[in-house]
């Protein structure tokens, strides 16, 4: 532990818990701690202001979705991945819908691999708008999270539109979604890529050059992108480090290969890089937007969904008025359509990291065993180590640009 503080901190305290003198003061920041933006514990060893040595706790809202997975039938599971990362829950919700539909061998026509990443790039912007507007308050600069929370009012109107929900989504449907994008969504979307990028310039002309901001984030938490991937960090964090991974790229899903768009990297993996980084994987995600916006022109209209009416879930007109389709709604239902025992792996990018499922299925109605791969619970076991030799205040600011979202820490 002490050679990892050391190559990761410099010059600074190395971990003990010795005190013979008690000239050290037990602090605990958190559960309930504002600026631990969740329900979770560090016990800090404090010298002064600058930490010693600490000990990180979690759990406090643990709610035992996996094992709650494994007694509902996959369609189910939907609204459990929604209170994971809910600052971006419909990333988490595609996510799940393409794990079932690898096991199912389920192919979605291209139509709704374009309306999935519309959906999915609107929630990385959301996520990262609200990391680097609280990152903003916690240097002490209120007016740009004023000014981006707005602009995810306008992302939740989208998703209003197209589900009737806001923050926890359900957003979706295995096989695709549960109706077509209207006309009002189209022009939702379209007003919102143009009406955000002069808000974004406002808002990275508050920061980016801004003097007490680059000092108090400049140098905070620098990692070196082999200690990074020694703990298994992905997402924006790794790209701070100068690691060029992301899932997008590198194990492509929802024709993600059919769009042209840069992977921001940094140099440093400070704070301050972290906060850059995001603020540029925004701007590619509108990209991103504006051309699956043009290849949906491209596509049949009316498509929204897989022809596989085994696991789709038929319209309830259809089913008060067909016998076929109250036949594949009862076999749904009830669980009587075989699926494969076998087991399957998928990952997204989610707005922290890698977002991943581990399913493995007896051939039932419901997961023999599911696992998520929650990236804020294996970027957050390095914060207690990172944070030793740092000033309090600079640990605060440390944890804001990780962006730990309780839900995906606990689940």
């Amino acid at each position: 532990m002490s050679n990892f503080i050391t190559e990761i901190t410099p010059n600074r305290p190395v971990y003990t818990d010795n005190d013979p003198q008690g000239e050290l003061t037990t602090l605990n920041l958190g559960p309930t701690h504002p600026a631990t933006h969740g329900v979770f514990q560090n016990v800090l060893q404090m010298d002064g202001e600058r930490i010693v040595s600490g000990v990180s706790t979690i759990g406090y809202i643990h709610r035992a979705f996996e094992k709650i997975a494994e007694h509902r039938p996959f369609y189910q599971i939907t609204t459990l991945t929604d209170r994971l990362n809910y600052c971006s829950s419909p990333i988490n919700n595609m996510g799940w819908h393409m794990t079932v539909e690898k096991l199912l061998d389920i192919k979605t026509p291209k139509r709704v691999d374009y309306m999935r990443v519309i959906v999915m790039e609107l929630s990385r912007i959301a996520d990262h708008l609200i990391c680097n507007g609280i990152l903003g308050v916690d240097t002490g600069a209120f007016s740009g999270f004023l000014y981006l929370m707005e602009e995810r009012e306008h992302i939740y109107e989208i998703f209003e539109e197209v589900c009737g929900a806001r923050l926890t989504t359900n957003i979706g449907r295995i096989g695709g979604f549960e109706r077509d994008f209207n006309e009002i969504t189209f022009q939702k979307i379209k007003k919102f890529i143009k009406n955000f990028p002069p808000i974004l310039k406002e808002f990275e002309a508050l920061f980016n050059r801004n003097r007490i901001f680059i000092e108090r984030t400049s140098g905070v938490g620098a990692v070196s992108p082999e200690v990074a991937m020694g703990y298994s960090w992905s997402g924006p964090i790794l790209r701070a480090t100068g690691v060029d991974y992301d899932v997008r790229v590198n194990e492509p899903y929802a024709s993600y290969e059919d769009f042209d768009f840069e992977i921001p990297v940094g140099t440093t993996g400070d704070v301050y890089d972290r906060f850059i980084l995001r603020n540029e994987e925004m701007w590619q995600s509108l990209r991103i937007i504006e051309q699956a916006l043009e290849k949906i022109e491209k596509e049949p209209k009316g498509v929204f969904h897989a022809d596989v009416p085994e696991f789709y879930l038929p319209p309830k007109e259809q089913v008060y008025n067909n016998m076929e389709a109250l036949i594949y709604h009862f076999k749904i239902v009830m669980g009587e359509v075989e699926t494969p025992k076998t087991e399957v792996y998928h990952a997204v990018e989610g707005g922290n990291g890698e977002l991943g499922f581990y399913l493995v299925n007896d051939g039932g109605r419901t997961p023999y065993r599911l696992h998520f791969r929650r990236p804020s619970f294996i970027n957050y076991q390095m914060y207690a180590p990172m944070s030793g030799g740092m000033l309090l205040s600079d640990a605060i600011i440390n944890m804001s640009s990780l962006n730990i979202i309780a839900g995906e820490l606990d689940a």
